[in-house]
């Protein structure tokens, strides 16, 4: 009988990692980080409690490690759009990444933009993650403008910040729109408006 206990208790992981963190960046997605009971994020990964909490710690370690999935994931277009040659080129990339991610990769809308939009006093730390997600991402895009306004891809006086700002704006009210169930398309024909005013 002890070794048996043993085996059982040594034996390694029945789940699958990565899938598992998969399923729980859908539930945050759809459902918000106070939206999302433990009940909802073991279900959706398929463990118990206790083994969530051994792989991933408590629900906001979790909710860390979702938004890193997600970053690295639906939300990687962010990355690549600063690649671009172009500073059109990278709005444009980043604009349409975004309608990609809040229509057709998961569920409607954008966990950055929605994750955390309602907490209370003492789920402060999600929001504040997400919001300096948010942040950071509109501080590299004014980067990347500033640069192109060094290199003379960007009309004299143009603004780098108020450029950034204003893709960074767009971008999100995409997330919101897509959430509101305006479609693909509909919001593809919305950065084709935008980018024939390029730049603001």
């Amino acid at each position: 009988m002890s070794g048996s206990r043993s085996t059982v208790v040594g034996r390694p992981r029945e789940f699958d990692i990565d899938e598992a963190l998969e399923r729980a960046m859908r539930v945050f997605w759809e459902q918000g980080y106070e939206g999302s009971s433990l009940t909802d994020l073991t279900g959706a990964m398929g463990i118990t409690k206790t083994s969530m909490y051994a792989a991933f710690g408590n629900k906001e370690q979790l909710f860390r490690k979702a938004l890193e999935r997600y970053t690295e994931g639906p939300a990687s277009y962010t990355a690549r759009a600063l690649r671009e040659p172009t500073a059109r080129g990278a709005a444009e990339a980043f604009l349409r990444g975004a309608v990609r991610a809040t229509t057709l990769a998961g569920p409607p809308g954008c966990l950055v933009v929605q994750g955390a939009l309602a907490s209370g006093a003492g789920n402060r730390t999600p929001h504040d993650l997400l919001a300096d997600w948010r942040r950071t991402s509109g501080l590299h895009l004014e980067e990347r403008f500033r640069r192109a306004a060094d290199e003379g891809d960007l009309p004299p006086g143009t603004d780098p910040r108020r450029l950034a700002r204003y893709v960074m704006t767009l971008g999100f009210g995409i997330a919101v729109q897509a959430a509101d169930g305006v479609g693909h398309d509909e919001l593809q024909a919305l950065v084709d408006t935008s980018l024939r005013h390029w730049p603001l």
